[in-house]
């Protein structure tokens, strides 16, 4: 664990900060005239927004421990060095799909940036767009799969081992190393799911299946398996959390923007990984369209994955990557998406698309949920049109 730091708590710490990593000047020239706000809303670290009259920046903060849960939940906080060593080298390939980096500090380990704000959280766009209706919010769901799967495939391109040759990717492999991060990932995703753990709840529509699951043999198997590939395959560098928390979505001057962040997460592993993150999320937003009625907002949505797909083909294709095979990154993909879907079934983190719905229809989506991540983990496959 890194050595002890001083954290940003409030305002004064923020623009004490700012002024003295010379920054200040780029929102204000007094300190009086910066407004702060703490918009925190993952799990891991503390953003703030700070606002004067000449512009704002955004703040974060990785503390020694998971911001959600506290002191109780120790994670080295040199996790935000692998995200600001991954925004630079997402800087050099899709600059338009990240935010800017202002400064990183690895001594307080404070990463500034462009501030987002105009933009939404992806997945607080789609729920609202369940709740308020299929008008309320303006989502080109083509274009939003085109910037997401490019944006891995520049990243998982530009870091195999024929693009780099096998000491530079073996370097890489060591300084993206990020085991505190991944041992979370083998925790929360590929393990507490498939057996009785504290972390574990579900509606109860599902406790039959749960019951079920821990003692199903076939799915102990194939969870194992994308487990050792997830611990052994070192095939690219990626974004490693790519879920719809992790996208920002919206209009700030007419034409939609699309932006990757928080890949803090990062490491060399395998290629199709990110996909499925973002697939299981697409689908268990379409599921929660499907669930109050809104078919076409649903076909919308699972629109992007296909859309995602295509464009991270396209990038593959003119990289001249031969390995791994596009199959096999497809392959890949859908167990992954299995095993994101269903710990956002049954596990510690369930997604607010399907938390949120009405409870006349929470209990049947959560089972569509599960069963579309079950065959997903079993068969590395999308599911059968209907």
């Amino acid at each position: 664990m890194s050595a002890a730091y001083e954290l940003l708590v409030g305002r004064d710490d923020v623009v004490g900060y700012l002024d003295g990593a010379g920054l200040l000047g780029r929102i204000a020239t007094s300190a009086a005239d910066v407004r702060v706000d703490e918009v925190t809303a993952g799990n891991m670290n503390r953003v703030f927004i700070a606002r004067g009259p000449l512009g704002s920046l955004a703040v974060k903060q990785a503390p020694p421990w998971v911001q959600v849960v506290g002191p109780d939940w120790p994670v080295d906080p040199g996790r935000i060095a692998s995200e600001a060593r991954t925004y630079e080298r997402l800087a050099e390939r899709v600059p338009e799909s990240i935010p800017a980096i202002v400064a990183f500090d690895p001594e307080r380990y404070v990463l500034v940036m462009e501030d987002l704000s105009a933009l939404d959280v992806l997945r607080d766009a789609l729920v609202r767009q369940v709740v308020s209706g299929s008008d309320a919010v303006d989502i080109d769901y083509a274009g939003l799969g085109e910037v997401v799967g490019r944006f891995v495939a520049e990243l998982a391109a530009s870091t195999t081992v024929a693009a780099l040759g096998p000491a530079a990717h073996a370097e890489l492999v060591e300084t993206a190393a990020n085991p505190e991060l991944c041992r979370m990932t083998l925790d929360v995703v590929l393990d507490e799911p498939y057996r009785r753990h504290e972390h574990n709840h579900w509606h109860a529509a599902l406790d039959g299946r749960v019951a079920a699951l821990y003692d199903d043999e076939r799915m102990r198997a194939a969870v194992a398996s994308i487990r050792h590939d997830f611990e052994t395959r070192h095939e690219a560098l990626i974004h490693g959390d790519l879920h719809t928390g992790s996208v920002m979505i919206g209009r700030p001057t007419g034409a939609q923007r699309v932006v990757v962040f928080d890949p803090e997460f990062s490491f060399v592993g395998p290629i199709g990984m990110d996909l499925g993150l973002f697939w299981a999320n697409l689908e268990l937003a379409a599921i929660a369209a499907d669930a109050v009625g809104q078919p076409a907002l649903a076909a919308a949505r699972r629109s992007a994955i296909d859309t995602s797909w295509d464009a991270f083909a396209e990038v593959w294709d003119a990289a001249g990557a031969a390995s791994p095979s596009l199959a096999a990154i497809s392959r890949d993909a859908w167990r992954f998406a299995g095993v994101e879907g269903m710990r956002r079934a049954v596990g510690f983190s369930h997604a607010a698309d399907i938390e949120s719905l009405p409870g006349a229809v929470l209990g049947q989506a959560s089972i569509r949920l599960f069963d579309a991540a079950r065959h997903h983990v079993l068969t590395g496959e999308a599911l059968p049109a209907s």
